[in-house]
């Protein structure tokens, strides 16, 4: 007998029904934009986001979200068009781009938060920041103000805070050495009134943000604009690899106009700030962590959103710490002995440096439990890599050298026992050498590329020219015994040639192959070990070669920094150049092989150590002339075809002979010597794109 209908089925059946008559009526309307979507409260993948569902730090709680209104259907229309016309950058001239652009900001004047806030026109605000002058951001700072603390917490407006931080900061820099920043752009309202700094405009942005900070380290969307506000404070650069890894999420939409590359250089390496802003950062740092106690630290700490946030305040705090004054120093000492105001590295290490000589101690159990934690082992890197030397060499004695060799085989805790490596003096070296050497083959097997290419830069640092010897035995013992194993375990060939194409590699084992393309990179630069890997090269296949070649960036770079430096085989380059030589059309479109043929130009055509013979390069040429028209159908064919000078050679024989003679002339003087130096790569090898990275993917999913 069938059961009957439970109150709460009929209810689920209710709730079905208005759905369905929901999805009906709202499939004949043209889709809005909702208040809900307006105020960032709706994510596309996720469906709508309560408010207030992120868990506030400390006692801070989330302010209610301000709503600034919804544009007009004329408005939306106007300004999608606007933003369409500056992506496509079809003006006649850069007069009628700013005229264009004045008109813009005159039709947003009062509109700068609905614009900010809304889905379908925020981006074109950040392409409007990119494009401001000075006037115009400083205009926006005014609009936006006593408002900020809503906007960074805004899914779409925190994105246009982050780009008017970054744009404002070269701003600063200018006012600060006096230079007169442009007025162009105001509108006929702007005058009236003195004109404020930037510095003083930063500043009252922060005033507003006080008293939610410890809130807004957690926040999904305030997170990333409070660290891109605290690298513009701290001077920092804002265009290197590390800065960009800090500040965007792998999700973020990359928003960038035509003409936008001036402001871009204004933000390349550090930059002169006042001296309000460095008291600015230190009163920050002790906002943020002011309400939080021990516990709510360590669940900071392992915080996906609030972990890179608290990385940086750790990084800031140090850094500022370390570049004070001795009368700052001082006053710093007396208030860590003053418990009421402890800085950021005490409140996680209380009582340090003693303490951590007792495993029972809160400060040892910090360090315990987080190195080994997917998320808390990033924010004891920052710590490894700027604590003080009192600090580090209590860590380093009493916990990380007596159980180094486990920590390099785990995959979370090797990074942290990596940046400790970089840090040892030559006789810690030898003694955390000798208890990582036996397992060496172990850390092949379990693909510890990144640690083995540590050590091996840091024995040849030091000098530790018997240990090379022992780490290159372990690592031959973990390839293979052939000599082509070398090359085909590290750069994961074998198990590349089981698969149809190089783009089917996974994430993870493409950061595998990174590590290990670095660790053959690296063992080149050494007298001894780039011996071992020259041998492995010349035994691979023609066809594994050119896989080699082909695969990535940082395997193509074993083979160009192979031929930028000499070797006792005076064969070494020429078997390589002719092996290589039937695939020449393959790899001029190839993305990364094309740089290999690059690189032969400047190998000599004559020399005992380093030389492609005269009549080689003419054959390379002869393959690229005939493949002529594939060539010009791809960035990277045009690249070798100007590299080689392949219209000279068509036209001017002659004068392309003695153009490659001056070249070979050029190449005998200038060739570069095998070596490794602190903290370099070795001479002419040039940094790889995912050695920009900290932690390449597998090893850290």
């Amino acid at each position: 007998m069938p059961k009957q209908r439970s109150k709460r089925s009929d209810v689920r059946e209710e709730k079905k029904r208005k759905r369905r008559d929901h999805n009906e009526d709202s499939a004949k309307r043209p889709r809005v934009e909702t208040e809900e979507e307006a105020n960032g409260a709706y994510d596309n993948d996720n469906g709508f986001i309560p408010i207030g569902d992120d868990v506030p730090m400390g006692n801070a709680e989330p302010m209610e979200k301000e709503f600034f209104g919804m544009l007009d259907d004329e408005e939306q229309e106007y300004f999608r068009r606007a933003d369409e016309m500056l992506e496509l950058n079809q003006f006649p001239t850069t007069e009628d781009r700013a005229l264009f652009l004045e008109s813009v900001f005159r039709e947003a004047e009062g509109k700068e938060l609905k614009l900010a806030s809304s889905q379908s026109c925020s981006r074109l605000m950040e392409r409007l920041i990119q494009l401001s002058t000075t006037k115009q951001k400083k205009h926006l700072f005014q609009a936006f103000a006593d408002h900020f603390l809503s906007l960074v917490q805004h899914r779409f407006a925190s994105h246009c805070c982050e780009a008017l931080f970054l744009r404002s900061a070269g701003a600063v820099t200018q006012e600060l050495a006096g230079f007169i920043v442009d007025t162009k752009g105001a509108s006929d309202g702007e005058n009236d009134g003195p004109e404020q700094s930037m510095e003083n405009l930063f500043l009252a942005t922060l005033d507003e943000l006080e008293g939610s900070l410890s809130h807004l380290i957690t926040d999904r969307f305030a997170s990333h604009t409070l660290r891109v506000l605290l690298l513009v404070l701290s001077g920092r650069p804002l265009n290197d690899a590390a800065a960009k890894t800090l500040l965007k999420s792998k999700k973020k939409e990359k928003i960038s106009v035509a003409g936008s590359a001036a402001a871009d250089e204004e933000n390349q390496g550090m930059r002169a700030v006042p001296g309000s802003f460095v008291s600015a950062i230190q009163k920050i740092i002790q906002d943020s962590t002011a309400g939080l106690d021990a516990t709510s630290l360590r669940v900071l700490a392992t915080h996906p959103i609030g972990n890179p946030t608290l990385q940086l305040l750790l990084d800031l705090d140090l850094t500022l710490s370390k570049s004070s004054s001795k009368e700052s120093k001082d006053k710093q000492d007396k208030d860590k002995e003053d418990s009421s105001q402890p800085t950021l590295l005490y409140q996680l290490l209380p009582g340090a440096p003693k303490t951590l000589a007792d495993e029972s101690s809160e400060a040892s159990t910090f360090i315990n439990a987080m190195i080994y934690d997917q998320i808390g082992s990033r924010l004891i890197e920052t710590l490894i890599t700027h604590a003080p030397g009192k600090i580090f060499k209590s860590l380093k004695d009493n916990i990380f050298l007596p159980r180094i060799h486990g920590y390099v085989r785990n995959d979370t805790s090797c990074y942290s026992a990596i940046r400790v490596l970089n840090r040892l003096s030559k006789e810690d070296l030898l003694s955390a050498m000798e208890k990582i050497e036996p397992s060496v083959p172990q850390l092949v097997t379990k693909e510890r590329y990144n640690v083995v290419k540590t050590l091996f830069e840091r024995c040849s640092v030091r000098g530790l020219n018997d240990n090379i010897k022992k780490l290159m035995k372990g690592l031959r013992e973990g390839c293979g015994s052939e000599p082509a194993d070398l090359v085909t375990t590290l750069c994961c060939l074998k198990e590349q040639e089981k698969k149809k194409d190089a783009e089917q590699l996974r994430r993870n084992e493409y950061a595998i192959q990174s590590h290990g393309a670095q660790i053959l990179t690296t063992l080149l630069g050494i007298p001894g070990p780039s011996k071992g890997v020259q041998e492995s090269l010349l035994a691979l296949s023609p066809e594994t070669l050119l896989k080699l070649a082909t695969a990535s960036m940082p395997t193509v770079t074993i083979l160009t920094t192979a031929l930028s430096l000499p070797s006792p085989n005076p064969a070494f380059h020429k078997r390589i150049a002719s092996t290589l030589l039937p695939s020449t059309p393959e790899l001029a479109v190839s993305q990364f092989g094309h740089n290999y043929l690059n690189a032969i130009i400047e190998v000599p055509s004559k020399g005992r150590e380093r030389s492609i013979p005269f009549h080689m390069k003419e054959a390379i040429m002869g393959k690229l002339a005939e493949n002529e028209p594939q060539l010009r159908d791809c960035w990277m064919g045009r690249s070798v075809w100007r590299t080689w000078k392949g219209d000279t050679w068509k036209t001017r024989l002659g004068d392309w002979k003695a153009w490659m003679r001056e070249v070979d002339a050029l190449a005998e003087t200038s060739a570069p010597k095998p070596g490794v130096r602190d903290g370099q790569k070795p001479n002419g090898v040039k940094p790889s794109l995912t050695e920009a990275k900290s932690r390449p993917g597998k090893v850290r999913s």
